[in-house]
């Protein structure tokens, strides 16, 4: 059955990939004109699926929680119509605040569908809730509901436990959804019902509906529940009393009942989804002809012609042969105009299986555990694992996974509580809990309306291979320059390597370099030149949507994740502090965490930065250094950079012109020791800033001290990259961020000696390994790693998915 399912998968989804350049970059074929209005359907679908390929990302974090002073290790994946993305090679990921604003954001190089990353939370970080966000470029061009984004919570190590708990009472809401998205007037209507509070946390009523017959509704999961109704022709909405489950009663009115259209019922057996149109008056000659379409993943799998007038109103989809995933059920009028809607989860057994084929953990202090995994019989699978100790890290149950997020939540809008639960089993409890999901939530992807007039999405963010460079070239009179071309000499600080490049220029003054692939920041010294070999040529470099200090709009509000186990969280909270002493003892050491161990020559106090440029009362003072020359920051400003790196030091709003705020008042600005404001240093470009000293309040250097004070020096000459060369004589800067460098995770050897060694080992992640090796040939991975100085129990951790699509989670402790 696996293998079937599998093989299913692949015949569904195959054909997309190889189209998707030719697709979306370049000419779509022309289809022939349609047979009837049904078949244009058919065709509107196909035209959309092969334009708009479905990308989706998922990241797979070591931990659920952190605390300031951790780092945040993850493993990207991006697919693309459920299949591995083997094209995609930029992947953004941003960690943004509770009010939306970017804390920090890298992009990503991806290969092989997979990208590893981290961001590293400074002792400094501001504790409270934020959430990551994963894209792709692609993906931008479509609902942003669908982009990847998951909730995170930051606790303060120096404190003994988290936020006190609401003691409020607790506000409620419910909504209503008739099967279909009709209220049908003399039919017998199924309704289902979800129940959230303030929060959008589900919560358990009872309750009855103000019907003839006074239905009495109860929720059977997370909130939600279903009750059958049929309503008289003419009857008002009905009212619904509903009491929580703290004793708060609340009335709430359903949807007004329809005596025109049709709904769509829907019963899923698993092998057979069973489905009956449902129209309003059976006399109405508008609703004889009925069309019902099934869709998945954008594809076709099912269409078939109803006739009201001839009793053919009903059928059945064969399920057992297509992947797991949300089926699309719609039913059209003779128009092509969409009824009523229903979504079924198909739950087939093709989920990756893992398991853990052999142990050897060993439980004493800095000894070394191995875990031999099972994998599928397939030709790849892309795995990540992490082993954290199981009594000192938190859990958080509603983390979705691979599983969940691919196969469920990315495909619905709307907001799922603890997503993994439906995947624990079949067993008809949960396959009905599951149903519901189907009932309460909506698929909105694309619409039918506009698909069926040829209305697509506009193309605003083109399909990305590598970093591309592009701008545009004008001569002394403004104009685009006509012809010629840009010189480029491309160094990289980060390996001293160089290369050359030369852009074409076309009829637009346009130029344009793709598919480049560099570390960290690019240094590209370049000279415009037009068709007649002239220099007095000025070249503007187009800015990059990633580039832009832009305030993030997230479709779901920030929820606060659920509350912890107090002993857990001080356990927790207890080891990241003793972690981060053991890390900043490491950092006055100079001792490196690498596969040797460098000790670093002190560098004089009067050869550093902050000596050759403070003076005064600016040269000492109580705060915070940061040696802008030392680093490649991308950062849109001064404003970007400093955020969450500085405690108390509230940065929020458009970082053109933000709010700044440091123990309730406005820390002072100056500029190369002179007072400035924001306008003037949110316009400073980063590339030519070589200090940045915060000064905590209070700041004696000059007025208004009192809040603190940020002073913002501009490089000087010995600072700025070497104008003498030869080779790049005549020629401009201009600085490009490329791809994040990724920290190598630190998993300690104890069987040598080390200098490192003789430190305390706090870690609380023991593993973490976003790309494991599997050989080919036995279907089997190793992990070996080294315990720290406390860890009893450890919890393992296993997500992937197979070059066939397949996705699974392996989650065990020992």
């Amino acid at each position: 059955m696996q293998v079937h399912n599998t093989k299913t998968r692949r015949r569904l989804k195959w054909m997309v990939p190889a189209t998707l350049l030719a697709g979306v970059m370049g000419a779509v074929a022309v289809m022939p004109p349609p047979a009837d209005w049904s078949d244009h359907l058919v065709q509107a679908l196909q035209q959309y699926n092969t334009r708009y390929p479905q990308e989706k990302v998922f990241l797979h974090l070591d931990k659920d929680y952190y605390a300031a002073g951790e780092t945040i290790w993850f493993k990207g994946y991006v697919t693309l119509q459920g299949l591995p993305s083997t094209q995609a090679t930029n992947l953004y990921v941003e960690l943004l605040d509770k009010n939306n604003n970017i804390v920090q954001k890298k992009l990503f190089a991806v290969f092989n569908a997979g990208a590893p990353g981290n961001f590293e939370l400074p002792e400094a970080q501001k504790p409270g809730v934020y959430q990551l966000r994963a894209y792709t470029a692609w993906m931008l061009n479509f609902d942003p509901a669908f982009t990847y984004t998951r909730t995170i919570e930051v606790f303060d190590p120096a404190k003994k436990g988290g936020p006190a708990a609401d003691s409020t009472a607790a506000d409620f809401s419910v909504q209503f959804f008739p099967e279909g998205g009709n209220l049908i007037a003399g039919q017998a209507n199924t309704v289902a019902f979800k129940a959230i509070d303030n929060n959008g946390y589900p919560i358990e009523v009872t309750g009855t509906i103000k019907d003839p017959k006074n239905t009495a509704i109860k929720s059977i999961h997370d909130g939600m529940g279903t009750f059958e109704i049929t309503p008289a022709a003419g009857s008002d909405a009905f009212q619904a009393v509903v009491k929580s489950a703290k004793g708060q009663s609340k009335t709430f009115t359903l949807p007004a009942v329809q005596t025109n259209g049709a709904s769509l019922k829907v019963f899923n057996k698993g092998a057979r989804i069973f489905y009956q149109a449902v129209p309003a008056n059976m006399g109405d000659t508008a609703t004889n002809k009925l069309v019902v379409i099934a869709q998945m993943g954008q594809q076709l799998v099912y269409k078939a012609l109803l006739d009201v007038s001839e009793g053919r109103i009903s059928g059945f989809i064969p399920a057992d042969k297509l992947p797991s995933g949300i089926l699309q059920i719609t039913l059209f009028g003779n128009n092509g105009t969409p009824l009523a809607e229903r979504l079924a989860f198909v739950r087939n057994n093709d989920r990756m299986e893992m398991d853990v084929l052999e142990s050897d953990v060993a439980r004493e202090p800095r000894k070394k555990s191995t875990f031999v995994l099972r994998l599928p019989d397939t030709l790849q699978s892309n795995i990540s694992v992490a082993v954290t100790d199981a009594d000192a890290v938190p859990v958080d149950k509603n983390a979705a996974d691979i599983v969940s997020t691919l196969l469920l939540t990315s495909d619905i809008k709307g907001y799922v509580y603890n997503p993994n639960w439906y995947f624990k089993d079949t067993n008809p409890a949960t396959l009905q809990a599951l149903d519901l999901v189907m009932l309460t939530n909506g698929w909105r992807r694309f619409s039918w309306e506009k698909i069926a007039k040829n209305e697509f999405p506009e193309v605003r963010y083109p399909y990305e291979q590598g970093v591309t460079v592009k701008g545009i070239t004008t001569g002394v009179n403004g104009r685009p320059i006509v012809g010629g071309k840009l010189d480029m000499i491309i160094k990289l600080p980060v390996d001293s390597s160089s290369m050359f490049a030369s852009a074409p220029v076309d009829e637009k003054g346009q130029f344009n370099i793709a598919n480049m692939v560099f570390p960290d920041t690019a240094y590209i010294y370049y000279q415009g030149s037009d068709a007649k070999k002239s220099k007095d040529v000025n070249v503007k470099f187009d800015i990059h949507f990633f580039d832009r200090a832009t305030q993030v709009k997230i479709p779901y509000p920030l929820r606060v994740p659920p509350a912890i186990d107090n002993n857990s969280l001080k356990l927790f909270l207890a080891t990241a502090a003793e972690s981060n002493k053991v890390n900043r003892a490491i950092n006055n050491k100079t001792v490196y965490l690498q596969e040797v161990n460098v000790n670093a020559k002190k560098i004089k106090p009067e050869e550093t930065t902050e000596k050759r440029y403070t003076s005064g009362m600016f040269s000492g003072g109580d705060g915070y250094s940061f040696d802008l020359t030392k680093e490649n920051p991308t950062a849109y400003n001064i404003f970007q950079y400093l955020q969450s790196k500085v405690a108390g030091l509230q940065i929020t709003g458009d970082l053109s012109n933000p709010s700044l705020s440091w123990r309730g008042g406005k820390p002072g600005l100056y500029l190369n020791e002179m007072q400035t404001d924001i306008s003037m240093l949110s316009t400073l470009s980063i590339n030519d800033v070589a200090l940045i000293k915060v000064f905590r309040p209070p700041f004696m250097g000059g007025f208004g001290g009192a809040n603190g004070a940020i002073a913002v020096y501009t490089k000087k000459g010995g600072d700025n990259p070497p104008a003498n060369d030869p080779s790049i004589k005549g020629f401009q800067l201009y600085k490009k961020a490329g791809y994040a460098i990724v920290k190598t995770f630190y998993s300690p050897d104890y069987s040598v000696k080390k200098e490192v060694h003789a430190l305390p080992d706090k870690r609380l992640t023991l593993y973490w390994n976003p790309n494991v090796a599997v050989d080919t040939l036995t279907h089997t991975a190793k992990v070996e790693f080294y315990n720290n100085d406390f860890s009893k129990r450890f919890r393992v951790v296993v997500q992937g998915i197979t070059d066939e699509g397949t996705v699974g989670k392996l989650e065990q402790e020992f």
